[in-house]
């Protein structure tokens, strides 16, 4: 398989103090990693691809451990996560999925007991595509107040040729979250849904 190509990465960081209502007493930090990388596949159709997912996950690793430094380096901080890809028009949807095994299974081991599977969304997009990310939360995946999701984008990528891959991570439900359902400190952390 070809090697990784990085061409640009980029971290988003997010405080959100409030949402209207009163001033949380600690903000929900929500966090990013965006990397553009070549998509090997762009511009034909390939068969067997499924073995890229291997090599995808040295920098799934890599950027798992640049977002969680830079949302301050303790996992125990991390309450959600999500990730992502964006495929240039050249790559097919497909292309995008390649990143489900090394970005959600890279969140997962840094984070040490994360027992959730990592939500997840993909589209086809040009330079500038903007790319809602779902988020839940990291131990149960049915605790409605952690159900989010952080939007963003390379204003130059992805190129034809390319795929953004992104992982996102959060520190916590959203401000004023009220809708009710599994509270986060009843979850078992048994299944990853309770």
């Amino acid at each position: 398989m070809p090697e990784i190509l990085l061409r640009k990465r980029a971290i988003i960081i997010e405080e959100i103090f409030h949402e209207g209502g009163p001033a949380s007493p600690v903000p929900l930090r929500r966090g990013a990693i965006l990397s553009a990388i070549r998509n090997p596949f762009a511009g034909r159709y390939v068969e067997e691809i499924a073995p890229f997912m291997e090599d995808l996950k040295p920098l799934g690793l890599e950027m798992a451990r640049a977002l969680l430094a830079a949302l301050g380096g303790n996992p125990k901080i991390v309450e959600g996560y999500g990730k992502g890809a964006i495929v240039g028009a050249a790559g097919e949807l497909e292309h995008g999925a390649l990143w489900h095994v090394p970005g959600g299974y890279a969140m997962r081991e840094i984070l040490g007991d994360a027992k959730a599977i990592v939500a997840s969304t993909k589209k086809l997009g040009a330079p500038g595509a903007r790319l809602d990310v779902p988020v839940t939360h990291v131990n149960a995946s049915y605790v409605r107040s952690h159900f989010d999701a952080m939007e963003v984008g390379l204003p130059d990528g992805p190129k034809a040729d390319e795929i953004v891959v992104v992982l996102v991570m959060t520190t916590g439900p959203r401000i004023h979250a009220r809708v009710g359902g599994l509270a986060a400190k009843d979850v078992k952390g048994e299944d990853g849904l309770r």
